[in-house]
């Protein structure tokens, strides 16, 4: 983290460099997209989960079952891991927890006690995962892989490359867990409208406009852009104001899709800029 020449603060973290200044916008770039051969794109996302998937997944005659806990274990299956690194367990103590964890809420119904009115999923999981490994040291048994309940498919291969690429200083399991979260939050968002500008035929407009949807307005270099696309200056300030106003619309309704109120929202963008300033 450095004191950036603008007066807010600057760090780079997981393929991004974030910049919060003084009045708290938060402004990002995406770094370079791949680190030691792993894609962005080929990790486990912490996805951003919709509480129809979660009510779903907890619900055991629900048609939709199977494909919404595939889902859900494929969004949150590396932040759990990654926090149990982080406490202290060796990788493959790590994979044998995380694969007996989604088996064990699938088979007493957790999930059935998941519902929007008790707040963020994500603050659900978590709380679960602990106490369950509360249970399993008061059992004291010893279980074969997977806790012998491996009914869930989770790939590990990648798991250790990409804890690799955390954070190496020493942010807590909880800390981590939410700035996993938090990074995922906005890939998520940069690729929901990269998606809408490619449905629309002007993914190449994207590519070269994306990096300037976070940045500070006023480093923007419009005239260069204009040049290089082959449009009026003015053209090029409205579509990057209407990209910009875009993104944050998307940002806020993927943090919309984790809580149980809309009136939580803002509270949770506050959470959102804490995990990243950390």
């Amino acid at each position: 983290m450095n004191i950036d020449s603008r007066g807010g603060l600057g760090y780079a973290v997981s393929g991004w460099y974030i910049f919060v200044p003084p009045d708290g916008t938060l402004l990002l770039r995406r770094l370079h997209k791949n680190r030691e051969n792993l894609s962005l794109s080929n990790r486990p996302r912490f996805a951003t989960t919709h509480w129809s998937v979660v009510l779903a997944a907890g619900k055991s005659s629900s048609a939709n079952q199977k494909q919404a806990l595939e889902r859900l274990c494929q969004s949150y299956w590396f932040p759990l891991y990654a926090y149990l690194r982080r406490r202290g367990y060796t990788n493959h103590q790590a994979e044998d927890h995380t694969q007996a964890f989604f088996a064990h809420i699938l088979e007493k119904h957790d999930l059935q006690a998941a519902n929007p009115k008790y707040g963020k999923f994500r603050s659900f999981l978590l709380i679960r995962l602990k106490g369950f490994l509360s249970d399993q040291r008061d059992r004291a048994q010893s279980e074969k892989r997977g806790g012998g309940r491996k009914i869930l498919s989770l790939s590990f291969q990648n798991a250790e490359g990409q804890y690799a690429l955390e954070p190496a200083d020493q942010l807590s399991p909880e800390i981590l867990f939410q700035k996993s979260w938090a990074l995922t939050v906005l890939e998520l968002t940069m690729d929901r409208l990269e998606g809408e500008m490619t449905r629309k035929g002007r993914q190449k407009l994207f590519e070269h406009l994306k990096i300037y949807l976070t940045t500070d307005k006023d480093a923007i270099p419009y005239h260069d852009m204009a040049t290089e696309l082959e449009m009026t200056e003015a053209s090029v300030r409205v579509t990057v104001h209407r990209l910009r106003r875009r993104y944050r619309k998307l940002l806020r309704d993927e943090i919309a899709q984790t809580v149980g109120d809309k009136n939580q929202v803002d509270e949770e963008m506050g959470c959102l800029f804490s995990a990243l300033a950390r």
